[in-house]
């Protein structure tokens, strides 16, 4: 709280300084100084922006590191391709960030591109930032896979959960589930072909199933398949708590048409357009760069605001 203060009392210190010189310049009809002002103002609202986005973001997840899955929906070869291409932007945008992210999971496409993919995001608000990209994302382009160069469209959805730290306390008990081993597939070499360093746990009181294939040491995929589950049964608990938070998750049953989120138009026009809050950025190369600033910032600033 106090940073949050210091930090109000700089942006006020600075508006201050800025109003008075303002009026100066202006008897004085000093026109570089008024440049400069201008200048001033400009860098002092974006940082007020900054702020007043960090003042949505209230509610008790999200600052926790997030846990991202992304997973192929209709579409084929093309919609694997797509999970690639998402998994890049936000890739993309975490290194604009400074956030770290660790690849969990990751199953690669039949022909090409990623069957699914599981990721951790590591930095501050990382999940109440990326809370905005969960659902189902649509992508409509001229298939590179299709010889005769016709139009597809595909799916992939997109889960965001907050990373469970290590303190909150979640019991599973041994008899709720069973842990089996595997040979990880893909690349990666003659140690992780020819031993079962791979780690599935199956959670029976749930369903949950997770798998951990992307480290070399069984005991560091046991770990992190753990963490993985602790989270899902953490946001399991925190859904019949709140209702809505439920039924959004429940949501991406169908990963089709008519479920997404946001459309990403590459063809026969180049447009991205959030179906939520009706942003679009006619800039699809950056987006696809992890330029998804404008999406989350609308999106959360559209979300009815957290009592502190």
């Amino acid at each position: 709280m106090q940073e949050n203060i210091d930090r109000w009392r700089t942006f006020h210190r600075e508006y201050e300084d800025a109003r008075l010189l303002y009026e100066m310049a202006l008897e004085e009809n000093d026109e570089s100084t008024l440049k400069q002002i201008k200048e001033d103002i400009g860098r002092l609202q974006k940082q007020i922006d900054k702020l007043e986005l960090l003042s949505l973001l209230g509610e008790p997840d999200d600052r926790r590191n997030a846990i991202i899955a992304i997973n192929s929906g209709a579409g084929g070869t093309e919609a694997q391709d797509w999970v690639e291409m998402l998994f890049r932007m936000f890739m993309r945008w975490c290194e604009e960030k400074g956030m770290d992210a660790q690849v969990i999971d990751y199953l690669h496409g039949d022909e090409a591109g990623i069957k699914n993919v599981t990721f951790s995001v590591i930095g501050q608000y990382a999940y109440g930032y990326l809370k905005s990209e969960q659902g189902v994302h649509r992508m409509v382009r001229i298939s590179p896979f299709d010889a005769t160069g016709r139009r597809h469209t595909s799916f992939a959805s997109v889960s965001v959960l907050p990373e469970v730290d290590m303190d909150i306390q979640i019991e599973i008990e041994e008899k709720d589930i069973r842990i089996d081993t595997f040979r990880a597939s893909g690349p990666g070499g003659q140690h992780v072909n020819k031993t079962s360093s791979a780690i599935r746990i199956t959670h029976f009181p749930t369903g949950i199933v997770v798998q951990c294939q992307n480290e070399k040491s069984q005991h560091r995929n046991k770990d992190m398949a753990m963490k993985v589950l602790k989270s899902k049964l953490y946001d399991l608990e925190k859904g019949k708590q709140d209702q809505k938070k439920h039924e959004m998750h429940e949501s991406q049953d169908e990963i089709a048409w008519g479920r997404q989120i946001r459309s990403y138009v590459f063809n026969p026009y180049r447009l991205v357009k959030d179906h939520r809050t009706n942003v679009e950025s006619g800039n699809v190369e950056r987006v696809m760069d992890g330029g998804i600033d404008i999406f989350i910032d609308a999106y959360l600033r559209k979300r009815p605001k957290v009592r502190h």
